[in-house]
């Protein structure tokens, strides 16, 4: 069986195409600045990698492209379009309608553009995507749809509501969702695996930092809280995002500078976090090119983010009662020793120690165990792949047809 797994945005279109008969990806790429003249499509194999300029006015184009380079009979790594068994695709809010991964049909269509307003520039784009693919793919391709807030919707309403008025949760669903759930949900089911236990006897905290990041407390198996809410916005500090603030920062920002609503929002969400404090850039690896240099700012930049990943691990080391396992994933997690040794340190009073050596060797896709062999948490980084859940639920979901 091999699934089409789609990651559709407003302006890309990621994909991965994976055997599961051994969970081999096959192959993979990117559609950047789709609805312009200019558009790239970027396409890799084991045994070559393409990139170059095509036009992709839309997104239907620009899945004639992606079905064009697997069927490519010098690069393609498929010989007919009907060895796509079904297609996978990434929705990030799925509102408190959509608690599990399901089946495509119009209801669901409609229900994914509904909640846009949560999620205006991603499920949007997912529901275009999934309705550009139906086309070009056809129907006799079975379409799935996996969603980040999922994992999530087992938080408690004491977790996941906010101290506002309670008619705008009954009016416009404010509440506290989540994201990033398939990486959570890959990393901890991992964690246990590697553990030799059952998930539902373990608590853990699962760490995706990245350019957009996210800490989510799993207890049996089930997240109980996380740190992203109505919108990514919230939690600790990002890349180019805010995290949570006082929420008298925003209006009093507001009043001093005469911004709109969609200004403020702009600048919590594009200028601030990394960026907004070091002056630099929202790349890490600037940050601390910039650091090594003596840039304070930049140093205090780091500073702030691994005291703000500190209290959330700390928070909810005690919602958890206690913790297992720490986990770190994602694009910072998995290739930034500092920010893990630094992040610990803070822990020593939980009874957490790095093993600096094992922490400095996990780099660049090597994995495995962090703490000592003293620590009362053990601490781990797992890689995550986002992709394989969402092609493992399709395959699931399939099946049962």
């Amino acid at each position: 069986m091999k699934i089409l797994v789609i990651n559709a945005g407003s302006s890309s279109l990621k994909y991965q195409l994976i055997d599961m008969n051994g969970e081999k990806v096959l192959a993979k790429g990117n559609c950047e600045r789709i609805g312009s003249d200019d558009a790239i499509i970027g396409y890799k194999t084991k045994d070559a990698e393409i990139k170059k300029n095509v036009s992709m006015p839309d997104h239907g184009v620009a899945f004639t492209q992606v079905k064009n380079m697997l069927l490519d009979p010098e690069v393609g790594v498929i010989k007919e379009l009907s060895e796509v068994t079904a297609v996978g695709h990434r929705v990030v809010q799925g509102g408190s309608i959509f608690h599990e991964s399901c089946l495509v049909d119009d209801k669901v269509i409609e229900d994914i553009k509904s909640l846009a307003p949560l999620a205006p520039l991603h499920n949007t784009a997912n529901a275009t995507g999934i309705e550009a693919c139906q086309k070009v793919f056809g129907a006799e391709a079975p379409q799935v749809v996996v969603f980040d807030t999922a994992f999530h919707s087992t938080m408690p309403e004491k977790a996941y509501m906010y101290a506002v008025p309670y008619e705008y949760y009954e009016k416009y669903a404010v509440r506290r969702y989540g994201f990033h759930g398939t990486s959570h949900r890959f990393v901890s089911s991992v964690m246990a695996e590697r553990m030799g236990k059952d998930i539902k006897d373990l608590k853990m905290i699962t760490c995706h930092i990245g350019n957009g990041s996210s800490i989510t407390a799993i207890d049996g198996g089930k997240v109980i809280d996380t740190t992203m809410g109505l919108t990514p916005l919230d939690g600790f500090m990002m890349g180019t995002r805010s995290g949570s603030l006082d929420p008298s920062v925003v209006t009093f920002i507001q009043e001093k500078e005469g911004l709109t609503a969609a200004e403020m929002d702009s600048i919590l969400n594009k200028q601030s976090g990394l960026l907004g404090i070091s002056g630099i850039s929202s790349d890490d690896r600037d940050v601390s090119a910039a650091e090594a240099e003596g840039n304070k700012r930049a140093k205090l930049a780091h500073e702030m983010l691994y005291y703000q990943i500190s209290k959330y691990i700390g928070a909810f080391y005690v919602a958890l009662g206690g913790c297992d396992a720490i986990v770190f994933t994602a694009g910072l997690g998995e290739n930034q020793p500092a920010l893990r040794k630094h992040v610990c340190e803070y822990l020593a009073c939980l009874g957490v120690k790095i093993d600096d050596d094992a922490n400095n060797a996990a780099i660049h896709g090597n994995e495995g165990k962090l703490s000592a062999d003293d620590s009362k948490v053990r601490v781990e980084l797992i890689a995550t792949n986002e992709e394989l859940v969402i092609a493992r639920d399709t395959k699931a979901i399939v099946e049962k047809l």
